[in-house]
């Protein structure tokens, strides 16, 4: 897969069918989105991805397609 960078549009699955958003940043590192801990890491980074609805998730790679 290509690398993401920050403004790349992006859609993933989600509860109610397909979701879109752009990724903000690559994490390679532990935080905290929402009151849940994101496990990142340089080995296993994740994407923080800012839906059209405004909510902000993070996901792994695997999980995203650029639009």
């Amino acid at each position: 897969m290509t690398e993401l960078k920050k403004g790349d549009e992006v859609t993933w699955k989600s509860h109610g069918g397909t979701a879109h958003g752009k990724v903000e940043k690559k994490q390679t590192s532990d935080t905290e989105i929402k009151g849940h801990t994101v496990r990142a890491s340089k080995d296993d980074p994740q994407y923080i991805v800012e839906s059209d609805n405004g909510g902000k998730a993070a996901h792994k790679a695997a999980a995203l397609k650029k639009a």
